[in-house]
Formats: structure tokens, sequence, C-alpha cells
């Protein structure tokens, strides 16, 4: 069980840090004359104008939430397969309406969806572990 944990706690840390890094750009963009890194014409099709609330929900939903399941599965607190599931849900719904949003699919897309199918995996593992009387090894 402490393969599921490691991987569970590296897709986590891929997912939080990749999740950090390309909200900044996206919030700071709405702010400051940066140029253009994304087209804003790629929102066309959603109700945004800008990329900051995309940013946000980024930020907050796969960045810092991820980062957050993480500690709770590193230091094994309760429920923390559970939180690791529900990340993987989070990201995997994000995906979802993004591709939808944008009416675009890109490599990155199947890569993070990959991500969130093995997150939801290492959770439920880690919660059956957890609740199995030896649930500690």
């Amino acid at each position: 069980m402490r393969f599921v944990r490691w991987c569970a706690m590296v897709l986590l840390a891929f997912l939080g840090i990749g999740a950090v890094v390309g909200a900044v750009p996206m919030i700071a963009g709405s702010f400051l004359p940066v140029g253009e890194l994304m087209p804003l014409s790629l929102l066309r099709f959603s109700p945004f104008h800008s990329y900051l609330i995309p940013g946000l929900i980024l930020l907050a939903a796969n960045g810092l939430l991820a980062l957050a399941v993480q500690w709770l599965v590193a230091w094994r607190k309760p429920r923390h397969g559970l939180w690791t599931v529900f990340q993987g849900c989070v990201l995997l719904g994000w995906l979802v309406v993004e591709c939808w949003m944008l009416r675009l699919v890109m490599w990155a897309h199947y890569l993070y969806g990959a991500v969130a199918l093995l997150l939801i995996v290492t959770g439920l593992l880690l919660w059956r572990n957890a609740a199995t009387p030896q649930a500690h090894s």
C-alpha cells in the first residue's frame, strides 16, 4: 500500500503544482499587460470574457485543493482516500467542462484525464485499505 500512497502523492503534487503554475498567469494576465498568453478567442463559447474566473477556479479546485489533499495523504489523515477520490472527480469535472466550453480537446486533456482516473483508483484503494483492520501498512 506504500506504493499506492506514494503514487497518489506524486499525482497530487503534479496536479497541484501544475495547476498553480497554470493559474497564476491566467489571473495575472487579467490585471497586467503581459500580452495574450492564451488567445481570448478560446473563450468565445464560454460565459467568460477573460481568464480571471477560470484561473481562480483552477487555482482553488485543482491547485490548492490538490496540495491540501496531498498533505492529508502524506500524514494519513482520516478519509484521505476519499479526499483523493474527490480530487480526481473534481479534476475530471474540470476537464469535461473545459473541453465543452472551449470546444477543443488537446493532448493535455488526455494526460490530465489519466491523472484524474488514477487519482480515483488510488483513492479507492487507500480508502479500502484504511477500512481494513491492518490499515497502516
